[in-house]
């Protein structure tokens, strides 16, 4: 079940749910959303001349963005082609019996500016700001203002709460963040996995080496 703007006034009167600083919810309390602004960071990728990025580098990944931080009563650029981490002004804490969807707002899609690319989905127990992926599709650059309604956030009620929500209990990468984070699947258990067999690996050979060599 989607909640409406009652549903949503009042899980935010209980303090469930909270969704802060909400400047004006009179404006920003949608009939069945929430609008979320524009936060003041971004994290922009380069244009680098390199083969490609292994998402596991913690290096790599570090060296393909750099933040930007507009200063109050400035603009951020969004040209043609462009993709950006932003960030919600807004931070959040879902309960355990909703997800949240980030929707982008239509006004802005007619400008060929869209919020998400896959990261839409926001787990019960998540706590902090949202990341946005911004991109420009269309072909003119588009102004964007910090403190501007940029997306919308759409709550849908669980049959019952998750029983192990996101959180510390499941290593969740993304709790509290503040800010635009770049990737972090690094820490996935695929990766992690990967890393100790490399290690191990390493181990075998260095005792194959020293074992081969003649006895003293």
């Amino acid at each position: 079940m989607i909640l409406s703007d009652a549903d949503l006034l009042g899980r935010l009167e209980a303090g469930d749910l909270v969704v802060e600083p909400l400047d004006d919810p009179e404006m920003q309390v949608q009939p069945a959303s929430i609008d979320v602004r524009l936060g003041r960071e971004f994290l922009e990728f380069q244009r680098a001349n390199i083969p490609c990025i292994h998402p596991n580098s913690e290096q790599e990944v570090g060296e393909y963005v750099t933040e930007t931080v507009v200063e109050e009563g400035n603009e951020f650029i969004l040209h043609p082609g462009d993709f950006v981490l932003g960030t919600t002004k807004e931070r959040v804490e879902i309960p355990p019996d909703l997800v949240a969807q980030v929707e982008g707002r239509s006004s802005l899609g007619r400008l060929a500016v869209v919020v998400h690319a896959t990261a839409g989905f926001v787990d019960p127990g998540y706590r902090g700001q949202i990341t946005l992926e911004l991109s420009n599709l269309g072909t003119a650059p588009v102004a964007l203002t910090p403190g501007m309604r940029v997306s919308q956030l759409v709550f849908t009620e669980l049959k019952t709460p998750a029983a192990r929500p996101y959180g510390s209990e499941r290593g969740s990468k993304y709790q509290d963040q503040r800010g635009p984070q770049a990737s972090r699947i690094r820490g996935d258990p695929e990766f992690e996995r990967g890393r100790g067999q490399e290690a191990d690996g390493a181990g075998v050979d260095a005792d194959t080496d020293t074992d081969s060599g003649p006895e003293p």
